[in-house]
């Protein structure tokens, strides 16, 4: 009978020349794919032919989205045209005086480089006019990209899809408001 017994660093040799033979087994094949390749002899691998996401219309051409903010919740329906927006039936300027407002409601369409080429028509319910114009601004972002599904990179680029969910702290019993105490008295 004889003695098979190896030691730990007779397995290792073994176990090192397989790798090693392995290796140069999977590189001389990539060589050879890869000079087949710039011979001309192997076609290039083809582009996908389906887009990674496909336009969402409803029925009358429009893209629907729903955007958030803080308490504000706004229903946002994109559909080309004069770039004229709407927010609960009265015009931008009339529902968001503030011209700041105005501005975060249109970063979408400067961003895209979409100014004037989409009317939007939305319904926004809760919260305050600032949180209202961040659930619009971020409604239309998911719109436009529901419409155009080839802007999706910038806006998401600009961090526009990302719901802000920083909201009011709830206040706390035993204090004066979320952190705030009473103040204290010592007598």
């Amino acid at each position: 009978m004889s003695d098979n017994r190896q030691s730990l660093s007779d397995l290792a040799a073994t176990l090192g020349q397989q790798q090693r033979e392995a290796a140069a087994a999977t590189t001389s094949a990539a060589d050879t794919g890869a000079d087949a390749y710039l011979n001309g002899q192997v076609d290039a691998p083809a582009a996908p032919t389906t887009p990674l996401r496909q336009q969402e219309l409803d029925k009358f051409g429009r893209a629907y989205a729903t955007g958030r903010r803080k308490d504000a919740v706004a229903r946002v329906w994109l559909k080309p045209g004069s770039g004229k927006i709407t927010i609960n039936g009265r015009d931008q300027e009339v529902y968001f005086a503030r011209p700041t407002l105005r501005l975060v409601i249109n970063q979408v369409f400067g961003i895209t480089e979409r100014e004037g080429q989409y009317d939007v028509i939305c319904t926004v319910k809760g919260g305050g006019l600032s949180g209202q114009a961040g659930a619009v601004k971020h409604g239309i972002s998911q719109a436009i990209t529901k419409y155009e599904p080839i802007l999706r990179a910038p806006v998401k680029a600009a961090g526009f899809l990302t719901r802000d969910s920083r909201t009011v702290e709830r206040k706390k019993y035993g204090r004066a408001k979320a952190r705030r105490s009473f103040q204290f008295s010592k007598r």
